[in-house]
């Protein structure tokens, strides 16, 4: 299914390729910093046009993470903080992610700090890079080599800065000036512009095709340009971008972006490498398995995400979809979301297994759906791939901590089991499914945002949404046999008005985006995160009997999350700290 034009590029992890070994601010003693690294190549040993390429694939496997507490999908930072789902297994696994679902977070949660230990690692590999191919003489590399591999880095520290400044707001920005071995970089200064500086070149040295599947080319860098442009809320800059990217843009093998025809290839490692599915890929981290690596590059931060006692992956139970997510696919009579909340009351609300033994009979809502539920979310009775019915209560660890529901997304089918997922590892639940970092249906949303916020038409909106709308629509993307009633319909008729059109456009992303790790940002750069998180927390509370406790989401302080203490403390120089901890963390 792979293009033979175009090789996939093998992003290996610590144990194949070159890595930097002075991560930024790391979680660990300065001294050490001074230390070698035995196994790994120094700079001065990768001084060499292929020591640069090493380097630069090093930061591509960068994207990955460290572990499921740092991981490039944000399932917790980014979706179970959002609603989007519920920490699930039991209270007392990964106690860590609880106050962070329930808005007690303290500086010194580790969690934070191995997301912050990740994405400065990130910066510090794409650094190493850069300071590795400026050295290089023209006996050593071609000029155009030179400029793509910077471009290639660049684009890469800015995703990771990106990160960061999604998570905390204000974040140290590295560049390759930087001996971080005895400097300690402050948090004062806003770093959009230094990103957008990066992101800028990217865009306008980067060709549009790739030797290789899987690294960032000049559409790509152009829509997350556009990107970190309505993070900024430069609705007007980004729409003419977002717009040449739908008109004109192609993937790195020259195929131009559509949506792949079936919205469930997207998560089945089957189809990665077909047309269909590279066609809609933007960006992805590119999982691999039974490559030697033991699973370590693997979609790796998913392994905990799999239903408990049986089905796909052995463990453990956490990640599962919320109630209230599941209740927002319900559709009227014309097939259309219910953008005024009422799906989350009386009979709108789609009936569950919610305290229902898996051995007592359950009938499966019979109500109309979005079909975009069923291959984002497990239920019982309905097919979950080719494991059988969800049979409920059985493959959950505590419904009362978690809900009656399990994530699906990130599932591989058994008939994939060790050909797809590794075999070497202490869970099965290691996959080879890429991770979407962005796909042109996302492209095709943020720019009816632009459309409808940054001077254009809420009719161009309107036939950007209904794109998205319209594949999901097809029966070919429904789930085969599966006892539910599907009916999803296109908006026909003219929005009312702007606030409409902005509803309309915000929900879509809920719904075609879910739990792939967005939501909480975006609702936080809508500047909505407080509204909807607190009626989300109102109604998941009484839902479930655990989980939640008093759990309300604080204007003004909630929207970004603590600067981890540990690096806080290193950071520290006779006393006095280098970086300011965010407001109300205090």
């Amino acid at each position: 299914m792979l293009n033979m034009k175009y090789s996939k590029l093998k992003i290996l992890s610590f144990f194949a390729v070159a890595a930097v070994v002075t991560m930024v601010v790391a979680a660990c003693k300065k001294s050490f910093l001074d230390q070698q690294t035995v196994g790994i190549l120094t700079e001065t040993e990768a001084q060499s046009l292929k020591g640069a390429q090493q380097f630069l694939t090093a930061s591509y496997a960068g994207i990955k993470g460290i572990g499921w507490e740092g991981g490039a999908s944000n399932w917790v930072y980014g979706s179970i903080v959002a609603g989007e789902a519920n920490k699930g297994s039991d209270a007392g696994d990964q106690a860590d992610i609880v106050p962070i679902q329930q808005f007690t977070a303290s500086p010194t949660n580790n969690y934070f700090n191995v997301k912050w230990r990740a994405v400065y690692e990130g910066v510090a590999r794409t650094n190493g890079t850069i300071r590795i191919v400026t050295k290089l003489t023209a006996a050593d590399i071609t000029t155009a080599e030179k400029n793509q591999i910077l471009a290639e880095a660049r684009f890469l520290r800015a995703f990771f800065h990106f990160e960061a400044k999604k998570m905390w707001n204000k974040v140290p920005y590295v560049d390759e000036t930087i001996d971080v071995t005895n400097a300690n970089v402050p948090n004062d200064t806003d770093i959009w512009p230094k990103i957008m500086a990066d992101l800028d070149f990217a865009r306008t040295t980067l060709t549009a095709t790739k030797s290789e599947i899987g690294r960032i080319n000049k559409w790509g860098a152009i829509a997350f340009y556009a990107k970190a442009l309505l993070f900024q809320g430069k609705y007007a800059e980004a729409r003419p971008l977002l717009t040449d990217v739908i008109t004109n843009g192609v993937n790195s093998a020259g195929t131009k972006y559509a949506l792949a025809p079936a919205f469930h290839n997207l998560f089945n490692a089957d189809f990665e490498n077909t047309a269909a599915v590279r066609a809609e890929t933007i960006f992805a981290y590119e999982s691999s398995v039974n490559d030697g690596s033991g699973g370590v590059n693997a979609n790796f931060d998913q392994v905990l995400n799999f239903p408990y006692n049986g089905g796909p992956g052995t463990c453990c139970g956490f990640y599962q979809p919320s109630i209230e997510l599941v209740n927002s696919y319900r559709t009227t009579a014309l097939g259309l979301p219910l953008l005024d909340g009422s799906y989350n009351i009386g009979a709108n609300q789609v009936k569950n297994d919610q305290g229902v033994a898996s051995t007592a009979p359950f009938t499966p809502d019979a109500g109309t759906l979005d079909p975009r539920l069923d291959w984002t979310v497990g239920r019982r009775g309905l097919p979950f791939h080719d494991w059988g019915l969800h049979p409920g209560a059985v493959w959950i660890r505590d419904q009362g901590n978690g809900g009656p529901y399990a994530p699906k997304k990130n599932a591989y089918y058994k008939t994939q089991e060790k050909k797809l997922t590794d075999g070497t590892n202490w869970a099965t639940g290691l996959t080879a499914i890429n991770y979407k970092l962005m796909r042109f249906a996302d492209v095709l949303l943020m720019a009816a945002e632009a459309e409808i916020d940054g001077g254009g038409t809420p009719e161009k909106a309107r036939e950007y949404i209904n794109l998205v709308r319209a594949r999901a629509a097809q029966p070919s993307t429904f789930v085969p046999g599966a006892a539910a009633t599907y009916l999803i319909g296109l908006y026909a008729t003219p929005f009312p008005d702007l606030a409409t059109a902005r509803s309309a456009v915000r929900f879509e992303r809920k719904l075609e985006l879910a739990m792939e790790g967005h939501r909480f940002f975006d609702l936080v750069r809508w500047g909505i995160a407080d509204v909807a998180i607190n009626a989300f927390l109102t109604y998941e509370k009484a839902k479930l009997s655990a989980g939640y406790g008093s759990a309300t989401f604080t204007k003004g302080k909630h929207e970004y999350y603590p600067i981890p203490q540990r690096q806080i403390d290193l950071q520290a120089s006779g006393g006095a700290q280098t970086l300011v901890q965010n407001p109300g963390y205090q």
